[in-house]
């Protein structure tokens, strides 16, 4: 084989090999998010209330009303918040868009700047400036990455923020109601299933992080038993006084 078709075939190895997971994407932390929000505070709130010695149905009732209120709240804040993030990084655009159209030279110049001080040759930077402003959509897209730190063409969903909070935090915070709903009446088993949800999430989450499952999923698991044990004992408390 040729030197030149070696070459080939490792350029073709690595550009098949070096690929990377979207990382800007508007589903991945509100899903997280979501899930762990829900199965951690859905599983305080019916120990708090399972401290305080009710009966089952109101455990029940007490879970079913937290998933609901927790997965609209969740998904309307997570429509609100990119919403707004979205809205403010097209204003910002919208300033750049008209620096642009007004002062084409100057905005130029300030590119081949930016170039420069990455080390580029003065005269080559300023080539390479003059060359991608000729086009105005794409010197606004070289402006925001390098300026703004931000791509327009990938622009986080209001929409799908909210979806992924509004179903991801309703799974997790069904996980404590579920054994109730089928048929027990002790508050172990809905620990129980609400903890292995907990270890089971955070093992998931180091699937797309550099964190070994195991440490993710007891780190998860740690949280949510200590949050579900501070709760139950103030229910315990305040169900005594009353």
């Amino acid at each position: 084989m040729s030197i030149i078709e070696t070459e080939a075939a490792l350029h073709a190895a690595h550009r098949d090999n070096h690929t990377h997971r979207d990382v800007n994407g508007g589903w991945l932390r509100p899903a997280v998010f979501g899930a762990m929000d829900g199965l951690v505070s859905n599983l305080a709130l019916m120990t708090g209330v399972a401290g305080g010695s009710v009966a089952p149905q109101a455990i029940v009732i007490t879970g079913l009303a937290g998933l609901a209120a927790g997965a609209f709240s969740m998904a309307a804040g997570e429509y609100t918040s990119v919403a707004s993030q979205r809205e403010l990084v097209q204003a910002e655009l919208e300033v750049e868009r008209r620096e642009l159209r007004k002062h084409p030279v100057d905005e130029m110049e300030e590119l081949a700047a930016l170039y420069e001080a990455r080390g580029v040759e003065p005269a080559l930077a300023r080539e390479v400036a003059m060359q991608l402003s000729r086009d105005p959509e794409q010197a606004l897209e070289i402006h925001a990455r390098e300026e703004l730190g931000i791509d327009p063409d990938d622009l986080p969903s209001p929409l799908l923020a909210a979806v992924s909070s509004f179903a991801s935090f309703a799974l997790g915070a069904l996980l404590p109601v579920l054994p109730y709903l089928l048929g027990a009446t002790a508050l172990w088993p809905a620990v129980l299933c609400a903890l292995i949800g907990l270890f089971g999430c955070g093992a998931l989450v180091a699937r797309v992080t550099a964190r070994s499952w195991w440490y993710s999923g007891l780190r998860q698991l740690a949280l949510g038993g200590a949050a579900a044990a501070v709760t139950y004992a103030l229910g315990a408390a305040f169900g005594a006084v009353l």
